[in-house]
């Protein structure tokens, strides 16, 4: 029994295709704006990638600019499709090719679900990418004289004024690393000697933080030296809420970024896939309406459509067969190989004097 059969007349026929032909069009501006996304969300991911480990993250925009320019060729040639099934002559060009067209876009439907998908789980690879590329960006902030990795202050000041973070996790990661330049140190003071010798590595550490990880909406001045030391300021205790510095760390500010532009990214592209879908089934009864026609010379009479001939189950089995049918073929013509490479006879040969 065939699966989702409708009948058609020639009324019903055009009014199908017409319907489908603009629907098409709708999908060729859905598809631009799926190539939008993904060509803004490169662009966003570009604007950091200084502070990024690696270019996974670039997989979800280039995967969405993909399917965008896939998206518009394929519903153009579908629109011309529809177009032109209302003239049965013009259609006939078309009819060998609509089966292959089909399978291609049941294809393309599924890659877009799975785009779809990425678009929701890359939070983990996006959290890893963020956590070693920040650290390596808070390692490179003091070598402002250093070619390569002179803007890298520049770059982690304004990431942390614009996302109100601090740190990679938190504030205090600041304290474990020398963000300070030796350029900027009196290596005549005592101070700077003793912490420098205190530490194993020879770092200059101080419980500080730069700057950009101040809160300007903190009625009290920026305390961003002598962090941890209640007694070098007064009524001052780091460990309460009123601490004017930035509690958040910028890796979670930025996960938070992402992730959430790349869960609205996915819920547009399930849109996109579902409206894609009828689409296709639309294609499907379009197309195999039209092949039913009893009499091809008289357009007005009535034809059946359907998504698939046998139904689901039948259509599943009679694929399985097929499969097991080329596996088969294809052990006979590699046995047939081998039979005539090593168990072959040599015809003797013999020659009459």
């Amino acid at each position: 029994m065939a699966l989702l059969k409708v009948k058609f007349n020639q009324k019903k026929r055009v009014k199908l295709a017409q319907g489908l032909w603009l629907m098409n069009w709708f999908s060729v501006f859905a598809g631009i704006l799926v190539f939008s996304m993904g060509l803004f969300l490169k662009i966003e991911l570009r604007k950091r990638s200084e502070v990024m480990d690696n270019s996974e993250s670039h997989f979800v925009p280039n995967s969405l600019i993909l399917m965008g320019i896939l998206s518009c060729a394929f519903n153009g040639f579908a629109g011309k499709i529809c177009y032109d099934s209302l003239d049965p002559a013009k259609f006939i060009k078309w009819k060998p090719l609509l089966k292959p067209y089909l399978a291609l876009c049941f294809l393309f439907n599924i890659l877009l679900f799975l785009v779809a998908l990425v678009c929701f789980l890359m939070r983990g690879s996006l959290e890893s990418t963020l956590a070693q590329g920040l650290k390596n960006g808070m390692k490179f902030y003091r070598d402002t004289d250093t070619p390569g990795r002179c803007f890298m202050k520049k770059t982690i000041d304004m990431l942390q004024i614009e996302f109100k973070c601090c740190g990679n996790n938190g504030f205090k990661d600041w304290f474990e690393i020398q963000w300070i330049s030796n350029r900027y140190l009196d290596f005549s003071s005592k101070e700077v000697k003793d912490r420098i010798k205190s530490n194993v590595d020879g770092r200059y550490l101080v419980d500080g933080v730069p700057f950009s990880c101040c809160n300007p909406s903190s009625p009290r001045p920026c305390i961003q030296y002598q962090v941890t030391n209640n007694s070098a300021h007064y009524s001052y205790d780091y460990q309460t809420e009123e601490l004017n510095l930035w509690r958040r760390g910028c890796r979670e500010a930025l996960l938070h970024y992402y992730s959430s532009m790349m869960s609205s990214m996915g819920v547009v592209v399930l849109l996109v896939w579902l409206f894609e879908m009828s689409v296709m089934v639309g294609l499907r009864l379009l197309h195999t309406s039209l092949e039913s026609i009893a009499n091809p010379e008289d357009p007005e009479c009535e034809s059946e459509g359907w998504i698939l001939e046998n139904g689901l189950k039948d259509t599943f089995k009679s694929a399985l067969e097929n499969l097991k049918k080329i596996g088969k073929f294809n052990q006979v013509e590699a046995d047939g190989e081998g039979t005539g490479e090593e168990g072959g006879k040599t015809p003797a040969i013999t020659t009459v004097s």
